[in-house]
């Protein structure tokens, strides 16, 4: 394909998989519950973190840990007790466990209680690169954060692509006239964001030829977004939905073959 036809051939898909029949079944469904700002960032932090595995799962666990802060995120961040922090033990989902889940409770109440919007914490770069690895240095700026829990929110400093992070920048920052993303946050730009990099989209974006870089690092999301922004250099990210969609659906064909 050339330009013109890999473009329409992308807008196609994106049209196809950017519609409100895609909530249901995928992680962005949780924030989707709420309509509070604040408990729409937190359930949607929350979401985007813990998507490892199976969607089917993800959005199992994730209700699991809203339902311990009540169905009411930012009500429970901001006013829990010591004794409504019990509810949160035993909770855990990979390696994601409940004392990863404290940190992040004692976290939100600290940025909360200074800040009306979680959207403050990513603002802080001339680049998205900078951006992100500023937010990670804040998030473990307290002194009690625990070395293991790093590892569950990403930086570019660590060569990372930082796919959960960029997933839920996309939900909070790109605008969406089809309900899907939320658009809350309007001091970070479309135009400025980085493509969620997983295994779907890896697979159909090497295959069109947007992504060569061995490893799925910073560099590679950079790389594969870079190219994105030919096709819609405000809105790059859209296209997430077209290389997601087309690997979910290409898995679901392999195993429907293999199961005749």
């Amino acid at each position: 394909m050339n330009t013109a036809q890999l473009r329409d051939f992308l807008e196609e898909h994106y049209d196809r998989y950017d519609q409100p029949a895609f909530i249901d079944n995928d992680p962005i469904s949780l924030p989707h519950r709420f309509t509070q700002k604040q408990d729409i960032e937190i359930s949607g932090l929350f979401a985007a973190l813990l998507a490892w595995g199976q969607r089917k799962t993800i959005i199992s666990k994730t209700s699991e840990l809203l339902r311990r802060m009540d169905d009411a995120p930012h009500q429970f961040v901001l006013h829990h007790s010591d004794e409504d922090l019990k509810q949160l033990l035993g909770f855990c989902h990979r390696t994601f466990c409940d004392t990863d889940l404290l940190y992040f409770v004692h976290w939100l109440r600290w940025y909360y209680q200074q800040h009306a919007s979680l959207e403050d914490a990513f603002l802080h770069g001339a680049t998205q690169k900078e951006r992100l690895q500023n937010f990670h240095n804040l998030f473990f700026s307290l002194d009690d954060a625990p070395q293991r829990t790093r590892k569950h929110v990403a930086t570019p400093a660590r060569g990372s692509a930082c796919k959960r992070v960029n997933m839920y920048l996309r939900w909070m920052v790109r605008p969406d006239a089809r309900g899907v993303d939320f658009g809350l946050w309007t001091r970070l730009a479309p135009a400025d964001l980085i493509c969620p990099c997983d295994v779907h989209v890896e697979r159909i974006a090497r295959r069109l030829g947007l992504m060569t870089r061995t490893l799925v690092d910073w560099q590679a999301a950079e790389d594969l977004t870079t190219h994105l922004r030919t096709f819609d250099p405000k809105d790059p990210v859209k296209y997430d939905f077209a290389l997601f969609g087309l690997g979910v659906e290409e898995k679901l064909a392999n195993k429907q073959r293999a199961a005749l």
